[in-house]
């Protein structure tokens, strides 16, 4: 819809202002309405949750993330978290197998960032960088920080992949005990889902108001 809107859009910043509503966006507004009116009718968002679990999340709108904070005992834990932000390739395998990948869709894409510390006085921080599939959660790589040091590109420790099976399988369990797991990767692509919606309904209704002024 966007990429179909882009031409109008162009055509319509030449229209004078405090003139009477061009050709070009008379039908822009009439192609925005009708795409509002099939959101809200047929596709309509939810209202987002405030909480999932432990987790309090805060959306503000307009914004491509999220955050999601928690308590675990002394410990803080924040989930930066990004809307879709890429997809798996397309497997290297027979047609058959292929035609099923596009019959089931794109496996989307999530990018977190987990930081755990022991309140705000504590200087060490913990962070993990983590994707999220539709149905799992892998860790790419955790690294410790010191928010009053700066250093000069850091350490950030080997690829997770390639550490010690017995280690994976430890920082694994770190994270569920925070609630940081599958089914928290599962949450977060349904409310992504709904948030992708909500945020296309607000620009539509943004790029409506400015055309009919």
């Amino acid at each position: 819809m966007a990429r179909f809107l882009l031409p109008l859009l162009r055509r319509s910043f030449l229209s004078v202002p405090g003139s009477h509503p061009s050709v070009f966006d008379e039908n822009l507004l009439r192609l925005l309405r009708n795409e509002i009116s099939y959101l809200s009718d047929y596709l309509p968002p939810r209202p987002p949750p405030q909480r999932f679990r432990s987790f309090s999340i805060e959306d503000h709108p307009g914004e491509q993330w999220i955050r999601l904070r928690s308590k675990h005992g002394d410990e803080d834990v924040k989930v930066d978290v990004t809307m879709f932000d890429g997809a798996a390739p397309v497997p290297s395998v027979s047609i058959a197998e292929k035609v099923r990948a596009s019959e089931r869709g794109p496996r989307l894409h999530i990018s977190l960032i987990v930081e755990v510390s022991r309140g705000e006085a504590s200087d060490s921080v913990l962070e993990l960088i983590c994707s999220a599939w539709p149905d799992s959660l892998d860790v790419e790589t955790l690294f410790p920080l010191h928010r009053k040091v700066a250093v000069f590109r850091p350490y950030f420790g080997r690829n997770f992949k390639n550490l010690e099976k017995e280690v994976r399988r430890q920082v694994i369990s770190y994270l569920e005990e925070r609630g940081v797991d599958d089914d928290l990767a599962e949450f977060l692509h349904e409310y992504m889902t709904n948030k992708d919606k909500v945020e296309l309904l607000r620009w539509l209704r943004i790029v409506e108001s400015y055309v009919q002024k």
